[in-house]
């Protein structure tokens, strides 16, 4: 490796380090808006009145918030394909990309999970009661009356936990995924750059995190003064 440092290998690398962070950004959504559905399904199962199902909800949410995101990762990546053969009798790899995609769905859910139920619990029940009354099942009531609530208070939460979810698909690089992070390395030990690829890509995932995170406080601060 040169001692000096040679800037230039960021421009002739910028098309590779483009399409990295559109994975990036692109696993980022998959896994807020599968995260979310999910995680909706499961603070129901928690929520619901029979121990069964929500006993399966409480293992689920325990067993992926005990773990490390990384672990996940690997198990996914590793056992799918192991499962599918179970199950089908052939060995079917399922590839890095979707193996990360389904890791980080299934991982955030679990978190999801349990702000969406703290959102769910912060809404009045006599809003419930209400709605019953005026002839809604418990289904509409909670479609149509809690969940948009809980969801307008768990907004800035969500928001937050986007930021760190961006952050984390950086660990996509161990399976070899190619996001923002992992084409930074890629280029840099292809052209023995490492330091300038790594100090640019730590500049970019500032920046990035840096302005989102102002843009939350000041959602959060005008929500609190609408308030």
């Amino acid at each position: 490796m040169n001692d000096a440092l040679d800037w230039s290998v960021i421009g002739e690398a910028m098309p590779f380090l483009a399409r990295g962070m559109l994975l990036s950004l692109g696993l980022l959504a998959a896994s807020l808006l599968g995260g979310l559905v999910l995680g909706i399904g499961l603070a129901l199962m928690r929520l619901s009145p029979h121990r069964w199902v929500s006993g399966v909800a409480t293992l689920y949410v325990s067993v992926f918030r005990s773990i490390p995101l990384v672990l996940a990762i690997f198990w996914f990546y590793l056992l799918v394909p192991l499962l599918i053969e179970a199950i089908r009798g052939t060995f079917t790899p399922i590839g890095p990309m979707y193996s990360a995609f389904i890791a980080f769905v299934a991982f955030e859910a679990a978190y999801f999970c349990e702000v969406i139920r703290a959102g769910i619990l912060s809404i009045r029940p006599g809003q419930t009661s209400a709605a019953l009354a005026l002839g809604m099942t418990r289904g509409q009531a909670m479609r149509h009356i809690v969940l948009p609530q809980a969801l307008k208070v768990m907004t800035p939460l969500i928001l937050t936990k986007a930021i760190i979810i961006f952050q984390d698909t950086s660990l996509v690089y161990v399976i070899s995924v190619s996001d923002f992070l992992g084409a930074a390395t890629k280029i840099g030990q292809r052209d023995s750059r490492l330091i300038e690829l790594y100090l640019f890509a730590g500049a970019v995932y500032f920046v990035l995190c840096f302005a989102a995170s102002k843009c939350v406080d000041i959602y959060t601060e005008k929500k609190r003064a609408a308030a």
